[in-house]
């Protein structure tokens, strides 16, 4: 430092200077802006990567729009012996339950 330099305690090391930027989707190869706000905000949350998707592909996605359809099993309620429908394939080990049996084991724990 020399002599004639005045530093001002109350002054922080300067914030980055951010520029809208033009991305291209992954998903729809469409180009799409990152915008200054878009960046700061990132950059104030610690995010270090930038979108890879935009905005419309991020909300389709979050919407369930690609989301793979739902697999069921069926097996035989331990209880009632009705058919219990599940989202997991049962193994011989454990029982299973339907849901209205299921519940009312809930409640009497």
């Amino acid at each position: 430092m020399y002599e004639d330099e005045v530093v001002d305690a109350n002054v922080s090391a300067e914030e980055p200077v951010y520029q809208d930027e033009t991305l291209t989707c992954k998903a729809c190869g469409k180009e799409f802006v990152f915008t200054a706000g878009e960046q700061r905000f990132y950059a104030e949350k610690g995010f270090k990567n930038k979108p890879k998707t935009c905005k419309a592909c991020r909300d389709a996605r979050k919407n369930g729009e690609e989301k793979p359809e739902r697999q069921y099993f069926e097996a035989v309620c331990a209880d009632c012996g009705g058919v219990a429908r599940l989202t997991f394939q049962p193994s011989d080990d454990r029982p299973v339950y339907c849901s209205a049996c299921y519940e009312a084991r809930r409640k009497n724990r």
